[in-house]
C-alpha cells in the first residue's frame, strides 16, 4: 500500500476513535499531577504564591479552546463541523467563511487548547512537550484523511480554498465574515458537555491535590462552576432528547 493510502487509512481509523485521545491525555496527566502533589519539589511553582495564577492560566487556555469550538459550531450549517464519530466523514457543504477563512481545522485547534490546559496542570515540562508532539502526530493523520475526503468530494473548489487557508495556524488576514448567523441553539445542542467536562476536570484535580497534601482550602470557584455546569448539562440533555426546543432547520 502506498504511503498516501496508508496515511489516509490511518487517519480514518484515528478519526473514528479520536474521542479516546482526551482519555489517554487525562489518564497520564492525572498520574503526573498526583506525583507533583506527592513531591512538590518537582514543580517550581508548587506551594508558591504563583500556583493559583498558573492554575488560572491553564483554565483560560482551555476556555479559549472551548470558545474556538463554540464559535466554529455556531456559524456552520448542518452536517459540517460535527462529531460524526459513528458516521465517518460527513460534509454536505464546504465551509469557507468565518473561522474557516483563517484556518482549515478550527475544531482541532480548539481541541488542542482545551486539552493543553489539563496537560499544563501536571507541571511536568516533558509531559507537556510529549502531549504537543503526540497531538501533532495523531491529528495530522486525521486532518490528512479529512482533506482527502473533501478533495474528492469538492474538487477544485476545495483546492482553491485550501491553497490560501493554513491547516492549523490561523492567518487572520484572510478573514471573511460568515454567511450564517450565530446559533446558540446549535451550540447548546452540540457543545453542552464541553464546559461541564472542563470544570469537572479542573475541580477534581484541585480537590485531589489538596486532599493529598492534607489541605482544605479548595477552590470554591471551580467547585461551584462544576456543579452549575453539571446541572446545566443535565437540563440541556433533557431538552435535546425530550423536546424540540433546541432544534433549528438546517443547523
Amino acid at each position: 500500500m502506498a504511503l498516501q493510502e496508508e496515511l489516509e487509512k490511518q487517519g480514518n481509523w484515528l478519526f473514528k476513535y479520536r474521542s479516546f485521545l482526551p482519555l489517554i491525555v487525562l489518564s497520564i496527566g492525572s498520574l503526573l499531577f498526583l506525583r507533583t502533589k506527592f513531591y512538590p519539589e518537582t514543580f517550581f511553582l508548587e506551594e508558591t504564591v504563583y500556583e493559583e495564577y498558573y492554575l488560572l492560566f491553564a483554565l483560560l487556555v482551555s476556555l479559549l479552546g472551548l470558545s474556538i469550538r463554540i464559535y466554529t459550531v455556531a456559524r456552520t450549517p448542518r452536517n459540517t463541523s460535527g462529531r460524526n464519530t459513528n458516521q465517518g466523514q460527513v460534509a454536505d457543504s464546504l465551509n469557507t467563511t468565518g473561522i474557516y477563512s483563517i484556518v482549515r481545522h478550527p475544531l482541532y485547534v480548539g481541541n488542542f487548547l482545551m486539552w493543553l490546559g489539563p496537560a499544563l496542570l501536571t507541571g511536568h515540562f516533558w509531559f507537556i512537550i510529549a502531549f504537543i508532539l503526540f497531538y501533532w502526530v495523531y491529528y495530522e493523520r486525521i486532518m490528512y484523511a479529512e482533506e482527502q475526503f473533501l478533495r474528492k468530494k469538492f474538487g477544485d473548489k476545495y483546492l482553491a480554498w485550501a491553497k490560501n487557508v493554513p491547516a492549523f495556524i490561523p492567518c487572520f488576514e484572510n478573514f471573511v465574515k460568515s454567511e450564517l448567523p450565530f446559533s446558540w441553539k446549535k451550540v447548546l445542542r452540540k457543545e453542552k458537555n464541553g464546559l461541564f467536562a472542563l470544570f469537572l476536570i479542573f475541580a477534581v484535580f484541585d480537590v485531589a491535590g489538596d486532599f493529598i497534601q492534607n489541605k482544605t482550602d479548595y477552590n470554591d470557584f471551580l467547585i461551584a462552576m462544576c456543579i452549575l455546569t453539571g446541572f446545566t448539562y443535565v437540563a440541556l440533555k433533557f431538552f435535546k432528547n425530550k423536546t424540540m426546543l433546541l432544534n433549528e432547520i438546517d443547523r
